[in-house]
């Protein structure tokens, strides 16, 4: 069994942004006890203890939390790798001072397109050049920034304007990736699948797109691919979520399914990680079903993501739906079908949700 490599935080899952492509879980009244600053700063021990080294800082909007500067400098003090992932709806030139001096690493700032009222329109608040603000302090304290942009049936067909954008907010890496359905983009899916013309042309525009200085990461959609993504590197190979709860999880949408809870409040990261039922649901490939289990590519994918193999089967353990021999491989070419039919569906807007 590997150790982890990465943790990502979940600080909490208040968001001053109405995003109808959240992928965070839809019962946010779940979440409303969150993680006390010792807590975490156990938690952080415990995973450096375990093996991880980075450490990214996540949400909901991870601003909202008043002792981010306290949780910085407690990851970072310990020697991790501290990424801040963020709106950056709140993050002023004082409160950046404050993250840089108490050892953050990196910054990810999403935005969700280059033009002002279309940003904005997806970000439900008006929020583009607050966000354009945030990334010049980023540049200006010194920072490495990662510009993160979620692309969809709304913003896909202006990805060389996106790809501007990011290089002349002098962006180091650029994140392009599409939609994952899960929590509220589940209940927005026919509004945000693209289809396969504006796929093809966004691909073209990426692999036309020179920059010298810009990192390009171009991530194609699930439901697009022959055969699907290793998730995760395979289930609980590599990484770990801890939630605004406590609840350790092995992928950041593995609250959906109907697997035990482990919690940082019952045991340590080492014995979760190691013993606890939810880390070994599917861990390997011992679990997989057929056709998996004789794929000579199952230690390749694992069999593809859990999550959405339960988000469209309503069976965590059967082959993920995106693979072409899935025997559900229908369920995601009706969808992609439906997506080729040119049909406007309207967005439904996530609710805002910024306070305790």
């Amino acid at each position: 069994m590997a150790e982890p490599f990465g943790l990502l935080a979940e600080l909490t899952y208040r968001c001053p942004l109405a995003c109808a492509y959240c992928s965070n879980p839809v019962n946010l009244g779940d979440y409303t006890e969150e993680l006390s600053t010792s807590d975490w700063a156990r938690v952080f021990s415990e995973a450096r203890d375990l093996g991880v080294l980075q450490c990214h800082l996540s949400g909901g909007e991870p601003l909202l939390r008043r002792d981010l500067v306290a949780l910085v400098s407690a990851a970072s003090s310990l020697g991790l790798y501290t990424n801040l992932v963020t709106s950056a709806v709140g993050l002023s030139r004082g409160t950046a001072s404050r993250l840089r001096d108490a050892g953050l690493d990196h910054v990810q700032i999403s935005i969700q397109a280059d033009q002002p009222l279309i940003s904005d329109r997806l970000a439900g608040i008006p929020s583009f050049h607050r966000k354009v603000a945030a990334m010049r302090v980023v540049k200006e304290l010194g920072w490495p920034l990662t510009v993160n942009v979620v692309l969809h049936r709304q913003n896909i067909d202006r990805v060389g304007e996106l790809l501007e954008f990011a290089a002349s907010v002098g962006a180091d890496r650029v994140e392009l990736a599409n939609t994952q359905y899960y929590g509220w983009a589940w209940q927005n899916r026919d509004a945000l699948l693209p289809s396969r013309s504006q796929l093809a042309a966004a691909e073209e525009v990426v692999r036309s797109f020179s920059s010298s200085d810009l990192d390009v990461l171009y991530v194609v959609p699930d439901y697009y691919g022959k055969y699907p993504k290793p998730c995760m590197g395979g289930w609980a190979a590599r990484q770990l979520t801890v939630t605004p709860n406590g609840d350790v999880l092995p992928c950041p949408a593995a609250q959906s399914l109907p697997l035990p809870r482990a919690s940082v409040h019952s045991a340590s990261l080492a014995s979760i990680w190691a013993d606890s039922p939810v880390m070994n649901a599917f861990r390997g490939t011992d679990w997989m079903p057929s056709p998996c289990a004789s794929c000579d590519r199952r230690g390749v994918d694992f069999g593809g993501c859990r999550c959405q193999a339960f988000q469209l089967t309503g069976d965590a353990a059967r082959t993920d739906p995106v693979c072409h021999l899935s025997p559900d491989h229908a369920l995601v070419t009706d969808a992609v079908a439906a997506a080729n039919e040119s049909v406007d569906v309207p967005l439904i807007p996530r609710p805002h949700r910024a306070r305790a």
